[in-house]
């Protein structure tokens, strides 16, 4: 491992000396960024915006103080904001997968028109108890909803699904 030798600004004469040293620290960045990353692709990316972000910031470095921890410090800060933007985002292809629908397979399509035809074949109150229910309603507010008691709510419910197993028959166990 090559070590660089820590310069101070204060023996820079221009912005372009400064531009230049901060070039030549380069290698010095793309070995700190390994320890963070894994990949080239990322560690490419990390120090190029770094070395962005300190371009950028000249006016900001102050003459006497070590450019090389000027520039590690704005790479681990860099890390660790885009760290912290990945976790509470989602990436390009999580956001694409929500998005897309995916129709249901034949098999899958088959068996939800056969418990839509179940479902017509049960009586109003126990196919109205079943939905309710199946649809996340709390037993009290279906019972209130189907103006019952909530033991008789359960005994619909209870019915309604066996009704449907024996319709629909043993493959939906």
């Amino acid at each position: 491992m090559t070590s660089f030798p820590i310069r101070s600004a204060s023996n820079c004469k221009s912005k372009t000396a400064l531009e230049s040293e901060i070039v030549q620290l380069t290698p010095a960045l793309r070995a700190f960024a390994r320890r963070f990353l894994r990949s080239e692709d990322d560690i490419d990316d990390l120090v190029q915006e770094t070395l962005v972000k300190a371009l950028n910031s000249l006016h900001l470095y102050r003459p006497g103080t070590s450019l090389k921890s000027w520039l590690f410090t704005i790479l681990r800060n860099t890390f660790c904001t885009n760290y912290r933007r990945q976790k509470r985002e989602p990436t390009a292809m999580e956001a694409a997968m929500e998005q897309v629908s995916i129709a249901p397979s034949q098999e899958w399509a088959l068996r939800e028109r056969e418990l839509e035809h179940a479902l017509t074949q049960l009586p109003d109150d126990r196919r109205r108890a079943l939905i309710l229910v199946a649809t996340g309603t709390s037993y009290e507010d279906a019972a209130r909803l189907c103006g019952c008691r909530i033991g008789t709510l359960k005994s619909r419910v209870n019915r309604a699904r066996g009704s449907l197993l024996s319709m629909l028959g043993d493959n939906y166990d």
